[in-house]
């Protein structure tokens, strides 16, 4: 079954990290609205008729959109498309948004999720990040929450931060688990181009982060969550039993998805595309008759890489068959010849039919893959057996 991601693009203030797409300018909301809902008629066809397992709201802040708009969008959602009775419904929220009516709005609206962007318990790192809300903010939040019902709840904690100590790190996982959150979401922090974090890092005036402490805290989480009953079924993703993430599953599982707002992608498993990351221009598009949409035709180069990297990060791993199979004849020695390379590491742990990555391989996945990515020189000798190339389309 496919699923809906709907991108919010509207912040109530800019965290220094953050690269995603969003404004802080509110003026646009209800244009926005307009737009969202003329592009989701536009698209009603793109998942062809699939029945619709989760939605799922990101962003930027979704829990800034007033709560008749967010109505509005999954009325028309459900109008277009066949949404399953038990969708996954998610919205990410920040704390200083959550209050018991827009709770109970929320969970009559059909809301049955909540990613909330928490990042830290610890006062000094949300004010190091620029972020809306407080420490008293972040502990609340979640057992109301609970109150209002929605039990599958996950938070968003940040590691790796220039000054945070193991210890600061460790009780930031356990108020997460003492508060009974299901889903854990644990990123290094990492500097994008063009974020305020990287401009202070250059000009000097914050600590560059630290890869070493990073990599320390990311084994402290493994070993910290695990130890208390969560399955590291992600590179970044935690959760009890039962609790997984359905819709991001799916991302890593190549189901097909349809991606509405600006800057939101969408996959059909032959190609993928992305709207512009514009709000005016976005909105202007779809005034004058359709969305701005570039679009890749992807080709076996393209699939195999993207296989690869979405399954390596996964406690599943990679199916060794299909990325055989996947690779073809040119690339398939190679593949293997890196599988037998990261064994003799520690880093992959394999049998005949899977590549797992080992609790250590873990902090290298990024790498692993790259290094067994089919780079163009193969895919051109195999271009004549797949008859595959890469187009891209502007509309």
């Amino acid at each position: 079954m496919a699923g809906i991601y709907v991108h919010i693009p509207f912040c109530r203030q800019a965290c220094n990290y953050c690269n995603f797409h969003f404004s802080t300018s509110l003026k646009l909301q209800n244009d926005f609205l307009v737009a969202l809902l003329k592009e989701i008629e536009l698209r009603r066809d793109y998942t062809a008729g699939e029945t619709i397992d989760t939605i799922y709201f990101g962003g930027g802040t979704p829990s800034l959109l007033p709560t008749a708009h967010i109505g509005r969008i999954l009325e028309e959602l459900r109008l277009k498309f066949t949404v399953d009775a038990s969708a996954e419904i998610t919205l990410e929220a920040n704390p200083d948004d959550i209050n018991p009516g827009r709770l109970a709005e929320w969970v009559r609206l059909g809301i049955n999720r909540l990613s909330i962007g928490v990042q830290s318990f610890f006062e000094a790192d949300l004010r190091w990040m620029n972020r809306a809300h407080n420490a008293a903010q972040a502990m609340a939040c979640i057992p109301m929450a609970q109150d209002a019902g929605i039990r599958n709840i996950s938070i968003d904690l940040i590691y790796g931060i220039p000054g945070m100590t193991d210890d600061n790190w460790q009780t930031n996982m356990a108020k997460a688990v003492a508060l009974g959150v299901p889903h854990l979401s644990c990123y290094a922090l990492t500097v994008e181009p063009g974020t305020a974090l990287d401009s202070m890092i250059r000009k000097k005036k914050v600590t560059p982060v630290n890869n070493e402490d990073q990599a320390r805290q990311f084994l402290l989480m493994t070993d910290f969550l695990q130890k208390e009953g969560l399955d590291h079924y992600e590179i970044s993703n935690l959760s009890r039993p039962g609790w997984k993430s359905r819709h991001n599953s799916s991302y890593w599982s190549g189901v097909s998805y349809l991606g509405l707002g600006p800057s939101a992608h969408s996959f059909n498993g032959s190609s993928r595309q992305w709207n512009i990351a514009n709000n005016a221009l976005y909105i202007q598009a779809l005034n004058n008759g359709g969305p701005s949409v570039e679009m890749e035709l992807l080709n076996d180069q393209q699939r195999f890489n993207e296989y690869l990297m979405t399954s390596v990060r996964t406690s599943e791993g990679t199916d060794l068959g299909r990325a055989l199979l996947m690779a073809g004849p040119v690339h398939a020695p190679v593949l293997l010849k890196y599988r037998d390379e990261f064994v003799g590491k520690g880093w992959i742990s394999a049998s005949e039919q899977r590549m797992v990555l080992t609790r250590e391989g873990k902090l290298f996945a990024d790498h692993i893959a790259s290094e067994m990515f089919m780079n163009q020189e193969q895919k051109e000798k195999q271009k004549e057996e797949t008859g595959t190339g890469t187009e891209r389309i502007r509309s």
